[in-house]
């Protein structure tokens, strides 16, 4: 639902999540049965971390940066995280990885000149466009300079899958917060050269282009690894004074621009981390690490599998083909987005709206979108009027499924639009101040319209009917 045209990078937002799931964690245990009421090592005990200055620099040219401007003390405790890391994962680096420490002035860089150079002005207003039609946006979210604000203010540290190198956001020191951080993106590095993140499990952006829910769905299995992994970490590995650091930056940290994110987009942030830790922790209760690496050999295809882990690996989503509008819309009229919503989106559309009195409650919602089987969506703009189509043909798993998603959605169209003066093809409509809805359903097939016109959703159904 968002555009594609940024690069890949696997960001680890510690502070929104990671460190509330550990802060959660320290009181009481965690889903995976982890118990992390005293995670340090006792005086005494023989689990006391290996201090950094009795850590040795590796001889193996694998393991040692080939361009070494790092402070020592900081290179070692990197090395010391990689190795522990390392043993907790059960895998190993098989290539040279690049480690480099930044700035919080340098990540706004790279968030600016990098990671949105291609995403133009021209880019997101078109997607405002289309994420105000779901009421996810206001039609006036300069969405471009929140992006470039939301990652300054959030990242805590990421992986750059095609460049092969890890960055941290450096505090005043390598902290409790940085080796957390490092913890996380040390995981992805092992992912990536161990079962490829680009090539091997599809996370580019071609492929997500042509099936955004696959990628949703393989990002939560590899988020929820890495926090996974940096919890177990965290739990063997973490000083007092790591913790004390991590709580003074837990209770100092002010995150306005997140604050005001609209709920769709605070809760999509919150999903591969959340829901994937989940997934990944009922993999690991079953069978350690051993069983999550047998997932990456048939990654999860859908949110649906993620968030009902016992839907995977055997309910697959239901393949739905959309034929091309474009002549019957008629002049002007393209496609500009054609892809799959999934459960996961069809629940944020029906309960995040930007605007409360648009929302359906988070039950009903959830219940809703649970019977989801497949779906195919596109939006088509006219140029030259700037008006939107949109389409959204699903299958749900049953016609019971069907009927509650109806049900469901006639409840939020009523919040959203007036009801027309009179039906459209004997079904159901509303209309808003520049566009006609209907919805349509036979059997476990459901097709939601919207367009400019109550003449043109006509046109579209006696194309998909």
């Amino acid at each position: 639902m968002e555009s594609k045209r940024t690069k890949h990078i696997l960001l680890s937002c510690a502070v929104i999540v990671i460190i509330s799931c550990i802060c959660l964690a320290l009181i009481a245990v965690s889903g995976a049965g982890i118990s992390l009421i005293w995670p340090f090592g006792r005086p005494g005990d023989g689990n006391e971390p290996t201090p950094v200055s009795d850590f040795q620099i590796p001889t193996n040219s694998l393991d040692v940066p080939s361009d070494n401007d790092l402070p020592a003390d900081t290179l070692k405790m990197m090395l010391l995280v990689e190795q522990q890391v390392s043993e907790i994962r059960g895998l190993r680096v098989t290539d040279v990885v690049d480690r480099k420490l930044i700035s919080m002035s340098e990540l706004r860089e790279i968030v600016t000149e990098d990671f949105f150079s291609e995403y133009t002005e021209q880019d997101a207003r078109r997607d405002v466009q289309i994420l105000s039609l779901l009421v996810l946006l206001p039609t006036d979210f300069d969405l471009r300079q929140f992006y470039t604000d939301l990652y300054s203010e959030q990242i805590a540290g990421f992986y750059d899958s095609e460049e092969e190198a890890m960055y941290v956001v450096q505090g005043t020191d390598f902290g409790g917060s940085e080796k957390m951080t490092y913890a996380h993106e040390f995981t992805h590095v092992l992912q990536d050269q161990v079962y490829g993140l680009e090539e091997g499990l599809g996370l580019n952006e071609d492929t997500c282009e042509d099936n955004s829910e696959r990628c949703a769905a393989v990002t939560a299995l590899i988020e929820g690894d890495a926090t996974l992994t940096e919890l177990l970490w965290f739990q063997t590995y973490a000083t007092r004074d790591d913790y004390d650091d991590l709580m003074d930056m837990y209770n100092d940290f002010e995150s306005p621009v997140f604050d005001s994110a609209p709920p769709y987009m605070a809760a999509d942030l919150y999903f591969p981390y959340e829901q994937g830790l989940v997934f990944v922790e009922l993999l690991y209760n079953d069978g350690g690490f051993a069983a999550v690496d047998a997932v990456y050999e048939n990654p999860p295809v859908s949110t649906e599998q993620i968030l009902h882990p016992e839907r995977y690996p055997d309910d697959l989503p239901i393949p739905v083909v959309l034929p091309d509008l474009t002549d019957v819309l008629g002049a002007g009229w393209s496609l500009y987005d054609q892809n799959v919503m999934g459960e996961w989106y069809t629940f944020l559309i029906l309960n995040k709206a930007y605007d409360e009195s648009h929302r359906l409650p988070e039950s009903l919602a959830a219940s809703a979108a649970e019977g989801w089987g497949g779906d195919s969506y596109a939006f088509y703009l006219d140029e030259d009027s700037d008006d939107v189509v949109f389409v959204f043909d699903a299958v749900w798993d049953t016609n019971k499924d069907a009927d509650e998603f109806v049900d469901a959605f006639v409840r939020y169209a009523d919040l959203r639009w007036e009801t027309a003066p009179s039906a459209i093809n004997d079904l159901p409509a509303w209309e808003g101040s520049d566009s006609s809805v209907i919805i349509w359903q036979e059997g476990a097939r459901t097709v939601w319209v919207v367009a400019p016109s109550a003449e043109l959703v006509e046109l579209i159904l006696l194309e998909l009917q």
